[in-house]
C-alpha cells in the first residue's frame, strides 16, 4: 500500500511504452485490481459489465448510474497505482452530465475514460437491440468531455457501437467524426471478423485504437495481442476474461463445500500468500513503527 500516493503514468506514456497492444483486463473490485498489478500488467480497465455484476449481480443494461458507479470506482482506483481506463457509459446525460463525469473521474485519479454513442438505456456492447444517437450529438459530448478535462492529462477515448446498428462503414465514419471533435483515440465496439478488424486498423493507422474481446460469447473473435498489433490496434479490452473465471471458481468452491470436500490446496492461495496480496507486511511495519506494544 505504500504506492497508493504514487503518481500514475499518463495513458499516453503507457501507450508509447507498449511493445504489444495494452492488454486491459477488467477489475471488478479492489482485490482484482491488486491482483492485476501483481500479475505484471501495465494498466487495466474498470468496465460496466463487470462492475454491474460485482455491485448488484445484475446485467449491464443501464441499471446503475454515475453516483453509485463513481463511489465503487474510486475504491478500485485507490487500490493500485496502475494507470486505469474507466467506462463512463454514455456520459450519463447531456453536456452538463458529461462535464461533471469528467471532472469527477479526473479528480479521483482515472488515467483515461471511454464514452460511447449508445442511446439510453444503453447495454453491453456485445448484446443485441442497441441504438445509437446522431453523430453530431456524440461529437458535442466529445467536445464537452475534452473541454472538461482542462489542463489534466486525462485521455478521452470515444467509442462507437454503430457497427451492429448501421454497419462497419458508418461506424468508421463516426470514429473519424469523433476524432475531429477532439477525442484522443477511437474504440470501435463489436467487430465480428478478422477482416473487419483489419479494415478498422488500416483506416485508423497511427491513431490510438481500441476494441474489446469479450471471451465466453462475445461478437469479436479472439485474436492474439501480436496479431492485433499487426492489424493496427493499440488497446485490447477484456471485459469478461477474469470475471467469468472468478464466477466459475466461486461456484466450484461452493460445490466443494456443499459436498464436504476439503479446499483443494493446488487451486487455492494459502493464508500467507493471501496476506501478501493484501499487503499485511506494510501494515505490520506501520504498527511496529508507530504503535509499539505496551506493557
Amino acid at each position: 500500500m505504500k504506492h497508493i500516493l504514487t503518481k500514475r503514468k499518463s495513458w499516453k506514456e503507457v501507450l508509447s511504452e507498449a511493445t504489444l497492444p495494452l492488454q486491459l483486463p477488467v477489475a471488478h473490485d479492489s482485490l482484482s485490481a491488486r491482483l492485476i498489478e501483481l500479475a505484471g500488467f501495465k494498466a487495466y480497465q474498470v468496465g460496466g459489465f463487470a462492475l454491474a455484476a460485482a455491485m448488484h449481480a445484475v446485467p449491464d443494461v443501464d441499471l446503475e448510474k454515475f453516483g453509485e458507479k463513481r463511489a465503487a470506482i474510486e475504491n478500485i482506483i485507490n487500490s493500485s497505482p496502475l494507470p486505469v481506463l474507466v467506462d463512463v457509459d454514455d456520459g450519463y446525460g447531456d453536456a452538463k452530465n458529461v462535464t461533471r463525469t469528467i471532472h469527477e473521474y479526473a479528480r479521483i485519479g482515472a488515467s483515461a475514460v471511454f464514452m460511447e454513442d449508445q442511446q439510453a438505456p444503453k447495454k453491453c456492447g456485445h448484446m443485441g437491440g442497441k441504438h445509437v444517437i446522431p453523430t453530431e450529438a456524440m461529437q458535442n459530448k466529445v467536445r464537452a468531455a475534452v473541454a472538461a478535462k482542462q489542463n489534466t492529462d486525462l485521455f478521452i477515448l470515444a467509442r462507437t457501437d454503430a457497427i451492429a446498428v448501421e454497419g462497419l462503414n458508418k461506424a468508421i465514419d463516426r470514429g473519424k467524426g469523433y476524432l475531429d471533435a477532439g477525442a484522443d483515440g477511437i474504440y470501435l465496439e463489436g467487430p465480428t471478423t478478422v477482416d473487419e478488424l483489419e479494415k478498422i486498423g488500416k483506416t485508423f493507422n497511427g491513431v490510438p485504437l481500441a476494441t474489446s474481446i469479450l471471451e465466453g460469447g462475445g461478437k469479436t473473435p479472439w485474436v492474439s495481442p501480436q496479431q492485433m498489433r499487426e492489424v493496427g490496434f493499440s488497446m485490447i479490452l477484456y471485459p469478461t476474461t477474469v470475471l467469468f473465471q472468478v464466477a466459475y471458481t466461486i461456484q466450484q468452491a461452493l460445490k466443494n463445500l456443499q459436498d464436504a470436500n476439503q479446499m483443494p490446496a493446488l487451486s487455492s492461495l494459502t493464508m500467507k500468500q493471501f496476506l501478501n496480496v493484501v499487503d499485511l507486511p506494510f501494515w505490520a511495519e506501520i504498527e511496529q513503527k508507530f504503535e509499539p506494544s505496551q506493557g
